[in-house]
C-alpha cells in the first residue's frame, strides 16, 4: 500500500458519482457525465474502487507431505 500509485481522477471513484446508465455516471455537482470525466469537485472514495480479484493459489503439496 505505501508504494501503490494514486488513484485516478475519473468519476466512477468520485464520491459525488452514481451509477447512471451504462457508461454514464449521474454527478451531483455536474449531472450526467460520462465514467472517465473528471472535475475540480473530485474527491475520491476508496468504497467505490473495485479491489482486483485475489490471486490463484499455487497447488498444494502431495497428501503425503502431511504423514506422519
Amino acid at each position: 500500500m505505501l508504494y501503490d500509485e494514486p488513484p485516478r481522477r475519473v468519476c466512477a471513484l468520485c464520491q459525488y458519482a452514481r451509477d447512471f446508465r451504462g457508461d454514464e455516471m449521474l454527478c451531483m455537482k455536474k449531472g450526467p457525465v460520462s465514467f472517465d470525466f473528471h472535475c475540480r469537485h473530485f474527491c475520491y472514495d476508496p468504497m467505490r474502487r473495485k479491489p482486483a480479484p485475489p490471486a490463484l493459489p499455487r497447488a498444494l503439496p502431495a497428501p503425503e507431505a502431511f504423514q506422519l
